[in-house]
């Protein structure tokens, strides 16, 4: 049972814990007090935590801890080569120029069980890079960087595209799919040697009729996997909830008409059972807001044919929290969950999502939920 979260918000990252004695939920520390914190991991192969910063004008840093988060250390942050004169690029819709510079640390995922020190590290603009040493350094996965379909990528909420999911496959750790906002799903079975677009079956409604099918455009605002069947993925979309069960072969979309709402930003599959997943709607692009000023999860057992609209434990009145994509987490047995939201508020549930406790409604805006042994 999931006893320890990393919430990593707008003013710093902090740690809640479960208590033994029975007085539930409660933040226990905070790490970089007043800082823009977007993204943190619990690294469960030994333990360490990482911590990316976003300090505005001075640009993004990296933070590794390797005694639970007493002390930390500055490691390396992503860097792009520099961009020579044939590397100019502009975006594919107003033309201006693309920097290759780094923008913000999107994703970040531990490599394999037996890769010690490996990490994949999603970013904005669209760069995926890779670590061996823990984060000492980093190395561009070039094939994807300069693959001819990655300049046609083009931001969605944010001004540049940027890689926000990456999934592991838990049978071998050469195999990576990544969700790129806005670029679809990107795989590779042989370790980032060569790359494919797997977004088949997903459409864009904002686009005009005849790009809507395009892979490369779709906006996949979260992807993950689960981990007992691998080939099994969830998107929550822009305009849809799409799963794939063939390893993203092929998409389907699910569910338009038996959920408040088909926009939002988080899911959390069940790590055991691939037909059993979490989401947080929200009313749709233009109001970013919980319909009606409700908060629900909604959930599915059985793979998208239905679903449940949770409201226990959660205001039904006057809210207007807004869950981002990395703000819900599900522990690695399937029965605690947790989210976070704009407005400060986290909630955890214990009971496979039945019913929500509010374990803070003051936190300062919540960018990233994840669980930590």
């Amino acid at each position: 049972m999931g006893r320890r979260l990393l919430v990593a918000t707008r003013k710093g990252l902090f740690t809640i814990e479960r208590s033994g004695s029975g007085a539930g939920w409660e933040v226990v520390g905070v790490a970089f007090e007043g800082d823009n914190v977007p993204m943190t991991l619990a690294d469960p192969r030994d333990g360490a935590l990482y911590a990316a910063l976003d300090h505005g004008h001075f640009g993004s840093k990296f933070h590794r801890s390797g005694d639970g988060g007493s002390t930390w250390e500055e490691v390396a942050v992503p860097v792009f080569p520099e961009q020579g004169p044939e590397d100019v690029e502009t975006h594919p819709f107003t033309g201006q120029p693309q920097p290759w510079a780094l923008d913000k640390v999107w994703a970040l995922e531990p490599g394999g069980p037996e890769e010690a020190g490996v990490l994949w590290c999603g970013t904005i603009p669209g760069g995926l890079f890779r670590s061996g040493d823990g984060g000492r350094s980093w190395a561009l996965v070039e094939t994807l960087w300069r693959h001819p379909s990655r300049k046609a990528w083009f931001g969605g909420g944010a001004d540049r595209p940027g890689i926000h999911s990456i999934c592991l496959d838990p049978r071998d750790p050469g195999r990576l799919m990544l969700g790129v906002s806005c670029g679809g799903v990107w795989a590779t079975d042989d370790g980032g040697a060569s790359w494919d677009c797997r977004a088949s079956g997903m459409f864009a409604a904002y686009m005009p009729p005849e790009h809507k099918d395009d892979p490369n455009i779709q906006d996949p605002h979260r992807v993950v996997r689960c981990r007992d069947e691998p080939d099994c993925l969830w998107a929550q979309h822009h305009n849809g909830i799409f799963r794939t069960t063939d390893g993203a072969s092929s998409w389907h979309e699910v569910a338009s008409d038996r959920v408040p709402s088909t926009f939002g930003f988080a899911v959390a599959v069940h790590p055991e059972d691939p037909d059993t997943a979490w989401f947080v709607p929200a009313q749709k692009d233009e109001k970013r807001i919980p319909v009606g000023g409700k908060v629900v999860v909604t959930r599915t057992r059985d793979g998208g044919r239905s679903f449940d609209v949770i409201t226990a434990g959660l205001p039904q009145r006057n809210a207007y929290d807004l869950v981002y994509r990395h703000a819900m987490d599900v522990d690695d047995r399937g029965e605690v969950l947790a989210f976070g939201s704009t407005t400060g508020s986290l909630w955890v549930s214990e009971d496979s999502g039945d019913s929500w406790l509010a374990v803070s409604e003051h936190l300062p805006p919540v960018y990233c939920v994840r669980f930590s042994a």
